[in-house]
Parts: structure tokens; sequence; C-alpha cells
């Protein structure tokens, strides 16, 4: 039988929400092991002037325990 942890992150990119959320998958991967998936919760933007500046993600990361 497995058991899966959750954490929940945060994390933007100037470039897109899908970047965003691989940041994360990568940052979590440095200090976890075993990531599975991430639901991503919540999307959500900075704009300046008009434009899009930040992409910003809050996601629920799982990973197996060992």
């Amino acid at each position: 039988m497995s058991m899966l942890k959750v954490i929940e992150v945060l994390a933007e990119s100037d470039k897109s929400w899908e970047d965003a959320a691989q940041f994360a998958v990568n940052k979590a991967n440095q200090t976890v092991r075993n990531v599975k998936s991430i639901w991503i919760d919540n999307f959500e933007a900075t704009v300046e002037n008009g434009k899009i500046k930040k992409y910003r993600v809050n996601g629920k990361i799982s990973f197996m325990l060992d």
C-alpha cells in the first residue's frame, strides 16, 4: 500500500502559468523525492500598463512517502 503526502506551494513566472507550475515542481524535486502530481488550485496574474507581468499559481504537490 502506498501513502502520499501533499504540500501546498506558490510559484510565479514571467512566461506562463505552465512555466510557473513547472518551476514549482522543479523546486519541490530539490527537497522531496517521488513527486507524483501537481494540482493547480488557483491561477493569478499581476498586470502593469495593461500587460501581464507575472503569472502565479497556487498548487498542491503530492509525493510518495518512503
